[in-house]
């Protein structure tokens, strides 16, 4: 059984991971400050923890003084509070706060951790891939370290990333031709299955498509981003882009985005949906297939949806603070750079 987190011994091992981390999230409440960002304290407790089909959420109950009971839940991202904060009127804002989401533990996971989330009112996405290219340079700079190493891959931290399209990165290092699955932006399984059986890709015949989907971009595709420089996986398939808007060029992909460095992702972005109709319609299809998987869903935030209609066009990006400091820094485990990790009540 190793030692705790807080012996000594540890923690002195540890100690100067933790003092650097702290330096790195001050750099970036500067950087975010020089540019007239606001920074936003949003609520942990939700009526509605976010509608993503595989993200899993906290429950908890709140009792009144009457002893009626309802349900709350720990959020899985502050996206949907902080969206209200637009739609209130901010128009550059940020937090830094602790997001929670179950069943993940590992090296790159943990059930509470910090995310880094920012929102610009009337800006293109474009340019809120420039902030995720500018804040891990501002990280590494902070670190004084030039290279990531994670796994047996290097990237250089200090490079420009480079901007590759979902469909690019399919052909590139899978040899499928992904667009033509995705007619009218909605998936094709039979279309996808065959293209994988091509590539020698296994699926089952109860797979969605959305389920060829992700094997194709965990086994084949994500290991190799982010090796020798960033990437910003760009122009995501509809079908995997349930809160942000269509590209006016493509109506098949979205203006979703993610960075990586040496396969790790550290960034999800995107150009944000405003039409509340069309995302009721596409969390409703999320929670269907969260219940035909898991055998639950979670309630929609009708407070959210009512607020989305007076949202301005904006971008906005959630960025995993922990896995950035842990690759700024060298770490092999998000744990490591994390002050009191949370005890594991289950066991290995």
């Amino acid at each position: 059984m190793p030692p705790p987190w807080w012996s000594r011994d540890v923690h002195a091992n540890r100690r100067q991971l933790l003092l650097s981390r702290n330096r790195i999230l001050r750099e970036i409440r500067s950087w975010f400050a020089l540019r007239s960002f606001v920074e936003i304290d949003p609520a942990i407790l939700q009526l509605s923890p976010g509608n993503e089909t595989h993200l899993h959420a906290f429950a908890t109950e709140a009792v009144a003084t009457d002893g009626r009971r309802g349900d709350l839940h720990l959020h899985t991202s502050p996206e949907l509070a902080m969206k209200k904060v637009l739609a209130a009127g901010e128009e550059r804002i940020f937090s830094l706060g602790h997001v929670f989401r179950n069943r993940e533990r590992g090296p790159l996971h943990h059930p509470e951790f910090t995310m880094l989330e920012w929102y610009r009112a009337d800006a293109p996405y474009d340019l809120v891939m420039q902030d995720a290219g500018d804040l891990l340079r501002l990280a590494a700079e902070v670190a004084g370290r030039t290279e990531a190493e994670f796994r047996g891959r290097r990237c250089d931290l200090t490079a420009r990333p480079e901007r590759l399209s979902v469909a690019d990165a399919f052909a590139r290092h899978a040899g499928i031709d992904l667009l033509p699955t995705v007619p009218d932006g909605q998936g094709d399984p039979a279309a996808l299955a065959a293209a994988c059986a091509a590539s020698g890709i296994r699926t089952a015949a109860d797979d969605t498509w959305s389920d060829m989907f992700s094997r194709v971009l965990v086994e084949r595709i994500e290991p190799r981003l982010g090796d020798g420089r960033p990437i910003l996986l760009d122009r995501y398939p509809l079908p995997e882009a349930a809160l942000a808007v269509p590209t006016e060029d493509d109506p098949r992909v979205a203006e979703r985005f993610e960075l990586y460095v040496c396969g790790v992702e550290l960034a999800n972005g995107f150009g944000e949906l405003t039409d509340p109709d069309e995302q009721r319609r596409r969390f409703e299809a999320a929670m269907t297939e969260k219940e035909r998987v898991y055998g639950e869903r979670y309630p929609l935030d009708e407070d959210f949806l009512l607020a989305l209609a007076d949202m301005p066009p904006a971008s906005g990006v959630a960025l995993g603070l922990d896995r950035l400091v842990m690759l700024a820094l060298g770490a092999e485990d998000v744990a490591d750079v994390i002050w009191t990790p949370v005890a594991d009540p289950v066991g290995p």
